[in-house]
Formats: structure tokens, C-alpha cells, sequence
């Protein structure tokens, strides 16, 4: 059995497949998130854990057996956030998402100022 776990913007998903890469088992956990202002997209990173400890309980609960075949564990995440850490590892505010428009300005400034900016970080920005 083969564990998978998505990090999304909305919720977390966790899924369990067997050998031949059929799906035998899910569960997910729902995100919120927060807008402080115009433009602005964030979470707090300490929900993300939280939330995976739901779905995996929800997993270990409702198919015991499956969790204790799991032999790999793949998992993928939100792209482009930004969370930002002290010295001591410790989160100091929370992550800012892919999708948050606050440097929108400086953004079209940047694409105006190098055209080629695709070529050169293979994104938009």
C-alpha cells in the first residue's frame, strides 16, 4: 500500500493505493483561508499539520489494515507560498499563498523591466 498526501490551498487530501495503483482508502481535511486585507492570501502553517492529523486518523480509524501495509508515503504541496522562519525553525507569521496579489504592482513593474523574465525563471512572476 502506498500513502499519498496533498498539501492544497483548500483542504488536505490523503489517500491510500495498492500495488497496481488503485484507490482503496481516502480522507481529507478542510483549509481555511485568511484575507486580512484587499488582495492579501494566507494560512497559518500549524493548520496544515493539524489537518493532516485529521484525515490520518480518519485513515487509521475507518481502515486500520491499509495504514499498517503502507510501504511508501509520496506527497505533494502548495506551490509558490512563502513561509518565513526565525533562527530557531519557529514559523513567524502566517504563510503567504500562492495566490495573494499584495506585490501586484511591483510584479508588473519587474515584467515590464526584463520582457524576457520567463526565460530567465521559467514562471510568471
Amino acid at each position: 500500500m502506498y500513502l499519498g498526501i496533498d498539501l492544497g490551498t483548500s483542504s488536505i487530501k490523503v489517500i491510500i493505493t495498492d500495488s497496481e495503483h488503485q484507490l482503496v482508502a481516502q480522507a481529507s481535511h478542510t483549509l481555511g483561508i485568511s484575507r486580512p486585507r484587499p488582495l492579501w492570501s494566507e494560512q497559518d502553517p500549524s493548520e496544515w499539520w493539524s489537518a493532516l492529523n485529521v484525515a490520518m486518523l480518519q485513515l487509521k480509524e475507518q481502515h486500520p489494515i491499509f495504514m499498517q501495509q503502507v510501504v511508501a508515503i509520496g506527497l505533494s504541496g502548495q506551490q509558490h507560498g512563502a513561509v518565513l522562519l526565525g533562527d530557531s525553525g519557529e514559523v513567524l507569521r502566517p504563510a503567504i499563498l500562492w495566490n495573494d496579489g499584495r506585490s501586484m504592482t511591483q510584479c508588473e513593474q519587474l515584467m515590464q523591466a526584463v520582457p524576457d523574465y520567463e526565460k530567465i525563471v521559467g514562471n510568471t512572476i
